[in-house]
């Protein structure tokens, strides 16, 4: 009939797996067009043969300042535990609480990463200050994405960034990882004769791994406290760390980039993982749906 809209039509098992959404396909930032190959070929090397890759200076002072004023008066929780740090401040749900970040969690130069590691649509899992404080101990090595309980060696299902708001110094907590420990099967633990490498870097760098990666929070033996920011994601299919559709009001969700709203979970991992009703979820933004 003359008027209504055209569905993709779906006769096999194969095609119900494709992007069938009419309004609202899958995408991929468009910043990270502007990312040159060369140099992100350069980061994928560093992270398949090491693990990580270190990259410096990506915010100026000007955005460094913003991002501390807005931070330093939320902080003051410390962990409750000593995974969390007892004398670290730590602070949740970082994107409801500032916009001051959003140019990390979805800086296009960590987002080209994430496009050749991820699927279409991958996700926020989590986003959190971390303000090491004078005489906290060092964190004992982990990797990220080992709460999936999927055997290794295998792909990595989640991966990170840390981003360093003050200097990381061999002092001050910097980042310790464990290069080439991506790699490791099930049962492989760090040991004294493995090599581990502080993440030494000035403000405003970042530092991005695999989940698969081991490494953990540094000690902080200087008499300054170091802050950072964790981004932390994960493939569409998978559950995030943090419940961003109840930590995040519709008004604010509203407020943020394309970028944001997709890896917030305003998308789809085909077929229909992720809608509501039948239909995608961003027609609860657009249309004025349910808050």
């Amino acid at each position: 009939m003359s008027g209504e809209k055209a569905f993709p039509k779906v006769e096999t098992l194969q095609a119900l797996g494709s992007d069938l959404a009419g309004t609202y396909k899958a995408s991929r930032s468009e910043a990270v067009r502007k990312i040159d190959p060369g140099q992100l070929a350069q980061d994928v090397r560093k992270l398949e043969d090491d693990g990580y890759v270190v990259i410096e200076s990506l915010l100026n002072d000007e955005e460094i300042a913003e991002i501390k004023a807005a931070l330093l008066p939320l902080l003051g929780h410390t962990g409750r535990n000593a995974f969390e740090g007892v004398n670290t401040q730590r602070l949740y749900g970082v994107p409801e609480k500032t916009r001051a970040t959003d140019r990390l969690i979805e800086h296009p130069r960590i987002l080209a990463l994430l496009d050749r590691m991820f699927l279409p649509n991958y996700l926020l899992s989590q986003c959190q200050a971390i303000n090491i404080m004078p005489g906290e101990e060092a964190q004992y090595l982990h990797s990220d994405d080992g709460f999936y309980r999927v055997p290794r060696p295998r792909p990595p299902l989640g991966a990170a960034t840390v981003w360093a708001i003050d200097d990381f110094t061999e002092e001050n907590g910097a980042t310790v990882v464990v290069p080439g420990s991506h790699t490791w099967p099930d049962g492989r633990m760090p040991g004294d004769g493995d090599r581990k490498v502080k993440a030494v870097m000035p403000a405003g760098s970042v530092i991005f791994y695999p989940g698969t990666l081991w490494h953990g929070g540094g000690a902080n033996l200087s008499a300054t406290p170091r802050l950072a920011v964790t981004c932390q994601y994960c493939e569409p299919w998978l559950r995030t760390q943090e419940n961003y559709f109840l930590s995040m009001s519709k008004d604010t969700v509203q407020a943020v980039s394309e970028d944001m709203k997709r890896m917030l979970g305003y998308s789809i991992y085909p077929p229909f993982m992720g809608m509501v009703n039948g239909m995608h979820p961003k027609r609860i933004l657009d249309e004025g749906g349910p808050s």
